[in-house]
């Protein structure tokens, strides 16, 4: 069986790396991972000795270094995760939300454009978040819930969600989005909900709640969100989105 070549932006993040050691448990794929390493990046995350694995160091801000990474690597499937995750830190400089989510996928897109344009077809897997759809006062929202994202984050991969719409249907790129619920797992990054309280348990700090701790989550498990983005590469439909969760809600003060 001829091996399966597949790109992971933004691989050294919590979610990408998870995402990347389950792929190479599987000796059929070859994996390029594509990160900047900022402030979040975990280069322990994954083993890099591994003989099916190689790491680009860049931006996918970087048009030129995504279309020869592109070309050298010709990928079967992309799976998108760099992207700047925090509500927070939107909100105190929105600037970087804007410039990685929105123009980095935007320069992804125009770099898939160019390797149809040599005959080279390739899958995008689009992760975005559920945060896209706004406070929910009851309820869930299935895929075609209204967007009413109330950050910047969220606003930016809303945005970025209807970029990858618009070449779907405009320049018939493959590709499907995955909407997600919250994440918890190994090598996430503490300031974090989960890894932050864990954190502040051992240091024997205060637990910081917002307000009263009511709000509600769902939560699931980042090696079965990777599952799930794995089903999409195999079974996902081009053109559609799909609403990762676990049916598993917690309020902040009872977590």
């Amino acid at each position: 069986m001829s091996k399966k070549n597949i790109i992971v932006t933004g691989g050294y993040g919590f979610i990408g790396s998870c995402l990347i050691r389950e792929l190479l448990k599987d000796e059929n794929l070859f994996v390029c991972n594509i990160d900047k390493l900022t402030y979040s990046s975990n280069t322990e995350s994954i083993d890099s000795s591994n003989e099916n694995y190689s790491f680009v160091k860049g931006d996918i801000s970087d048009t030129k270094l995504l279309e020869r990474t592109f070309l050298d690597f010709q990928p079967d499937i992309i799976f998108n995760l760099a992207a700047e995750t925090h509500v927070d830190r939107s909100i105190d400089g929105p600037k970087n939300f804007i410039q990685t989510n929105i123009n980095g996928t935007f320069n992804l897109l125009e770099s898939l454009r160019f390797l149809n344009k040599k005959k080279i077809f390739t899958k995008l897997i689009h992760i975005s978040t559920d945060e896209v759809y706004g406070d929910l006062k009851k309820g869930k929202a299935d895929e075609n819930y209204q967007y009413k994202p109330s950050s910047p984050y969220s606003a930016s991969k809303a945005s970025a969600d209807h970029l990858v719409k618009s070449y779907i249907r405009t320049f018939n790129l493959n590709a499907v989005i995955s909407h997600c619920c919250n994440n918890y797992g190994p090598y996430q990054f503490p300031e974090k909900l989960i890894p932050k309280m864990i954190t502040n348990i051992f240091q024997n700090k205060e637990l910081p709640i917002y307000a009263k701790g009511q709000n509600s989550r769902e939560w699931i498990h980042v090696e079965d969100h990777c599952e799930a983005l794995f089903r999409l590469y195999l079974k996902g439909k081009n053109g559609e989105s799909y609403n990762v969760g676990s049916n598993k809600n917690l309020k902040n003060i009872d977590l």
